[in-house]
């Protein structure tokens, strides 16, 4: 039986919302590849996969194609793998972006899904990016922090005001070890120091006090600020 154009909307359609969806989620935290991203990438994945399936009936009727749509899906696949590549970077000792690169290899699955008629799965899949972006930093926040694991310290200061030796003191009174100090002098007298330090507790309550300081300009650390992805 010949499936007609208006007959697949309805899986168009479910790629679309679903698609949606995932992109409002990125829109509201205002991450890199939001709303118009994510929406395109999960309708054009489901166009491709129902043109593989259903464009060529009339090659197929005359025995000049031979189907597989499975060939069209790897293609999604490695063709997604370009756009995550391009949403992720290293700046300096960090890696930024693997989130989202993986939210947008996700959004391509949830399409292909709806574009290939299978609305349970593509629903699930959502709701369960919704549950992972929302409560896995939460509890990924709950989880212990290894002695073992250096965590960065990034702390600008303007230069000549002992800034530095007092930050050391503060971060071992804290309880924390310092593995490693580096530096980055700019034109400006202000000093960038990256200091690895080892502890079990967060730290939140150390940047507020280091940012305190007279004479520091900023403090970062990993887990005292917002997903960066």
């Amino acid at each position: 039986m010949h499936t007609t154009e208006w007959e697949l909307l309805w899986r168009l359609g479910l790629a679309l919302v679903l698609s949606t969806v995932i992109g409002l989620e990125r829109e509201w935290r205002q991450k890199s590849a939001g709303l118009r991203t994510y929406t395109l990438v999960g309708l054009g994945s489901a166009l491709f996969l129902l043109v593989s399936e259903f464009g060529f009936f009339d090659e197929l009727e005359r025995g000049k194609v031979v189907l597989d749509p499975s060939r069209v899906a790897a293609q999604i696949v490695s063709g997604i793998g370009f756009i995550g590549g391009g949403l992720i970077f290293v700046r300096r000792d960090s890696v930024r972006g693997l989130t989202t690169a993986a939210g947008v290899w996700l959004v391509a699955a949830v399409g292909m899904a709806a574009g290939a008629g299978l609305p349970v799965l593509a629903v699930a899949s959502t709701l369960a990016y919704l549950v992972v972006t929302t409560t896995y930093p939460l509890l990924a926040r709950r989880l212990p922090s290894s002695e073992w694991a250096p965590s960065p310290l990034r702390i600008t200061y303007v230069d000549g005001r002992g800034v530095l030796r007092e930050t050391l003191s503060r971060v071992t009174a804290a309880g924390f070890d310092v593995s490693d100090v580096s530096f980055e002098r700019d034109d400006h007298d202000q000093v960038t120091v990256q200091v690895d330090v080892r502890g079990q507790e967060p730290l939140t309550g150390l940047v507020t006090e280091l940012g305190e300081l007279d004479g520091v300009v900023s403090v970062h650390a990993a887990d005292a600020n917002a997903d960066p992805d």
